[in-house]
């Protein structure tokens, strides 16, 4: 019995690129980034670029839907999804019209879901109400002076200076009760599955991944293992992320490395990543599955892996579990590093990452007889978080089904300690393979094999 071989048919985005398929595709080709100053209250502030999908906002016109009955149940929904919620159902969506998979075409036990996601914060909106219930806005506190009290300075309506006091003690009675019943729903990572399973009708297996960055490959992975095992025909996959969340904001400009310009990846001159927010899904399908009811086959997964690092001694593993996820890949489709067509870095333009992958990548690849061509795709829109993984992985099937791949926006200088040679042109060849890489903070890699469909 031959193996069961798993295709691509449909790919959706919610990009701060454009985000229909061709005019994502025509803005890497004509290096038309998407970094912009960060603006906050109308005026600038120049030191936090930022990139944001600047037309979507998570209305119902934004989620390219063809059913009055999808229309309903996510109309309905709308209120318990957070910003990433709604970008991973609307790419979702977007990559099933697609695939031209309709409702309830086929076995819905047969079609399943697996979704990536950050950590995803509560707004204060959700909260504010219930804060002003704990506080006292009088001069003289009628808390106890046992009670957890924080007093902050603030001013009144006439001017005057006094303090607001929140009595942590008075959270469960006044504070809690104040939150709207359903408000976790709108923040846990499982729920971007649940409402696309929902909203379609899917009955398949269903998963969850929460590997910040390193995602994608995990959930593309276990997705091709569950339709080459015979237990679903078709995989939703995908994922969703923000660093635009006021707290995440203020935890990477405390805690990361942010240039004040433009994500250079890989360049001498690089200081640091951009943060940005987005989704991408893919229908991954049976390959007869898809003959038989003439899908577009835009290329083949011939596997993923994913590894975290083991050596605990070292500070940063990036280097190590990269090399482990590339040379996996390999063993697991028995090619050699020599078929091998391009490399879709992480490039995540941090001095420190973007040296470890390099490392790694040579680790590999460096005896070759050419060097390995290598694009990475943040110079256009820095780092969407967990959303990286597929919108890059979509940019680079897209480069594979052209013949052309895209440059690397922003690398100029090459850089000593970065021993691979990002790509600068419009006429290098894309080759017959790819290997899509991601990383995250954690030493949590993975690696994605797509091949052109033949």
């Amino acid at each position: 019995m031959n193996k069961r071989r798993v295709v691509i048919t449909g790919m959706g985005l919610i990009s701060p690129l454009p985000s229909s398929l061709e005019s994502f595709q025509e803005a890497l080709v004509s290096r038309k980034g998407a970094v912009r100053p960060y603006l906050w209250s109308g005026e600038e502030v120049s030191s936090v670029p930022i990139a944001a999908p600047a037309l979507f906002e998570g209305k119902i016109e934004d989620f390219d839907l063809r059913d009055a009955a999808q229309k309903k149940i996510i109309k309905k929904a709308l209120k318990v999804m957070s910003r990433e919620i709604q970008m991973a159902v609307a790419s979702s969506c977007r990559a099933i019209h697609h695939a031209n998979i309709q409702l309830e075409q086929f076995p819905s036990q047969r079609i399943g879901i697996s979704f990536g996601s950050d950590y995803i914060l509560t707004t204060a909106d959700d909260v504010i109400d219930g804060i002003r219930a704990c506080c006292d806005y009088s001069k003289n506190s009628k808390s106890s002076q046992n009670s957890p009290v924080q007093n902050l300075a603030v001013q009144n309506s006439e001017g005057a200076e006094e303090k607001l006091g929140f009595d942590f003690s008075r959270w469960a009675s006044d504070g809690l009760t104040k939150m709207q019943p359903l408000w976790q729903l709108k923040y846990l990572p499982n729920m971007p599955a649940s409402h696309i399973a929902i909203i379609n009708n899917f009955h398949g297996p269903s998963n969850s991944i929460t590997l910040r960055e390193a995602s994608i490959g995990a959930c593309v992975g276990e997705s091709v293992e569950i339709i080459v095992s015979g237990r679903a025909d078709v995989m939703l996959v995908g994922t969703t992320g923000s660093r635009l969340h006021p707290l995440k904001m203020l935890h990477a400009i405390q805690q990361e490395e942010l240039t004040a310009t433009e994500c250079k990846p890989f360049d001498r001159d690089r200081d640091g990543t951009v943060l940005g927010e987005g989704a991408g899904s893919l229908v991954l399908e049976e390959l007869e599955h898809a003959q038989k009811r003439n899908a577009t086959i835009w290329g083949e997964v011939i596997c993923g892996s994913y590894r975290t690092r083991y050596n605990r001694t070292q500070t940063d593993g990036r280097r190590e579990v990269i090399r482990s996820v590339l040379c996996d890949v390999l063993r697991r489709s028995g090619m050699e590093p020599e078929q091998i067509g391009h490399i879709n870095a992480h490039g995540l333009g941090t001095r420190d990452s973007d040296i470890a992958e390099a490392l790694a990548i040579n680790d590999v690849f460096g005896n070759r007889k050419k060097t390995i061509p290598l694009s990475a795709a943040k110079g256009f829109f820095g780092n969407l978080g967990a959303g990286s993984g597929a919108v890059e992985l979509v940019a680079g099937i897209l480069a594979l089904r052209s013949g052309l791949l895209f440059p690397t926006l922003n690398f100029s200088t090459p850089d000593p300690e970065c021993p691979v040679t990002p790509n600068r042109e419009n006429n290098t060849p894309s080759g017959q393979s790819f290997i899509k890489i991601t990383v995250n903070p954690q030493s949590q890699a993975s690696a994605i094999l797509v091949r052109k469909f033949q």
